[in-house]
């Protein structure tokens, strides 16, 4: 072989083999390409009889209906705003007005369709409860097209679940378990069974995209992220772990179409078993009830009230009538474990609260000027009327007149309460402290939203009554080398609410 050739070979030959290991490597990585383990078709077929189509009727006036802003003609049944029904309904009535006559004054009967699924071999069935809000009849389909009359045991309107109940047929049911959704871990695969566009059973898979999504639905939202397609219809389905077990509710979805683009969030089953089992033992869910208003512990606050790192709940206000007065809880405690539960950030408190047994004596640990105590507080019940715990802030003014400024600080002008400005601001004679008259637009007051008619109460919670007060407490701070200052503020109602403004 010339020496040539064998140059040649040596060129050739590497190359050849790494085409052939490449292409090796393509046939023994193929199966690592495949849509999930699998599993899933086992875990479908042992569970898909247990999923149910919810099928409801209402019965509409469309002369009711047009005077709510339908546009007349049509008789577009009133679901809620977040109803997964609303555009089929909206299109099918746009399609059907004109040319009807007085047909379309009549009362006429509306059907919906969701998902829900079979908890029990006695027929008890978890849904949510924007899927049979306002219907007048409620039908369980089961899988081999079985359709059954339900009654309605008990609803949820603060986590969107019901639950149903029906006469089994002579067959035996396929009833479902829930799983634990604390041990779900991002990436784990999931299964959504349910009855997308009224298709009837469908089976779609992803993974866990997120946990503990705050979607702005309700006061305890905790939401489990999945891009498996959920799509309209799907709603009340279960989200499965690979072992078969409910780990969720499909409740919701982000799209701008309608249809699926790989953002759905389901109801994690710690939440469902608990209100579940409190709807079929009461018919309603009574939940913990603490008796503060609340809002975030920002980094600002958390640097005037010397707390590292920023956590907690920062208690705004106290209900005169709630648990927590008597237990010794004051505005300005930053709550920071609940019953052994840490409270990292505002929204765990309420989902902590409200998960804990009316009655129950529990230990909150609080922050107080630095130092941690122990308060011992014995729950209330908190009614379906009752406010959101968030604290409230003042977004409106009073008729601007003319402002007797006595003393500035911190971009506010500042006087004394008289019975003047009290009738100006309509501020109740229980409110006490030094009256905001004027807010300077560049400042950073302005920018947290205070406004005329706010009345600062606190200073880096001391109490203030004159606007001197508040400029020598605010000059001290800035000697003491203080980033921020922390001020408790009240509307004219007395609701309180905390404010760290930078004193640059």
């Amino acid at each position: 072989m010339s020496d040539a050739t064998q140059a040649l070979s040596r060129r050739v030959l590497p190359f050849a083999a790494a085409v052939s290991l490449g292409i090796a490597s393509l046939f023994v990585s193929a199966p690592a390409l495949a849509r999930g383990p699998d599993g899933i078709a086992d875990v479908a077929e042992k569970v898909i009889d247990a999923v149910v189509n919810i099928s409801t009727s209402q019965t509409v006036n469309a002369k009711n209906d047009d005077q709510k802003g339908n546009n007349g003609g049509g008789a577009t049944p009133q679901l809620p705003p977040d109803s997964p029904f609303n555009e089929f309904f909206e299109e099918f009535f746009k399609n059907r007005r004109g040319g009807m006559g007085d047909r379309g004054n009549s009362p006429r009967k509306v059907n919906s369709l969701g998902s829900g699924f079979i908890i029990d071999t006695d027929g008890t069935v978890v849904t949510n409860n924007h899927v049979i809000a306002d219907a007048d009849e409620i039908n369980v389909i089961l899988n081999d097209g079985t359709k059954i009359r339900a009654e309605l045991i008990g609803r949820d309107k603060k986590s969107d679940l019901a639950v149903l109940k029906f006469t089994p047929p002579e067959k035996k049911l396929t009833a479902v378990k829930f799983g634990d959704s604390d041990r779900l871990r991002l990436g784990e695969w999931v299964i959504a069974i349910g009855n997308p566009f009224s298709l009837g059973g469908t089976v779609t898979a992803g993974i866990v995209s997120a946990r503990n999504r705050d979607i702005n639905s309700g006061p305890y939202d905790n939401y489990i992220q999945t891009d498996a397609a959920i799509n309209r219809g799907n709603s009340g389905g279960p989200l499965f772990n690979l072992d078969g077990e409910v780990i969720g509710v499909n409740t919701a979805i982000i799209s701008p179409s309608g249809g699926s683009i790989g953002i759905g969030f389901a109801v994690p089953s710690k939440t469902v078993m608990g209100v579940v089992d409190q709807l079929r033992q009461f018919k309603e869910v009574r939940r913990g009830w603490l008796g503060v208003r609340i809002q975030q512990v920002t980094d600002e606050i958390a640097e005037s009230l010397s707390i590292k790192p920023a956590r907690g709940a920062l208690v705004a206000g106290i209900d005169d009538k709630g648990p927590a007065k008597p237990a010794g809880i004051e505005a300005g405690d930053v709550i920071i474990k609940f019953d052994g539960k840490d409270i990292k950030e505002m929204k765990d408190l309420p989902r902590a609260v409200a998960d804990t047994a009316v009655g129950k004596q529990v230990d909150v640990l609080i922050i107080r000027k630095g130092k941690e105590q122990t308060r011992q507080v014995t729950l209330g019940r908190l009614d379906d009327g009752e406010k959101a715990v968030e604290a409230s802030i003042k977004t409106t003014t009073p008729e601007d007149k003319a402002k007797p400024v006595t003393q500035k600080a911190l971009g506010l002008d500042l006087a004394a309460l008289s019975k003047d400005l009290r009738s100006r601001y309509k501020i109740k004679d229980s409110v006490k402290g030094v009256i905001v008259v004027n807010v300077d637009s560049g400042s950073d007051a302005a920018e947290k939203r205070l406004s005329a008619g706010d009345v600062i109460v606190e200073v880096a919670q001391e109490s203030v009554s004159t606007a001197a007060d508040v400029k020598k407490r605010v000059d001290q701070l800035k000697k003491d080398g203080k980033k921020s200052i922390l001020l408790l503020v009240s509307n004219g109602n007395g609701e309180l609410r905390f404010v760290a403004l930078s004193v640059n």
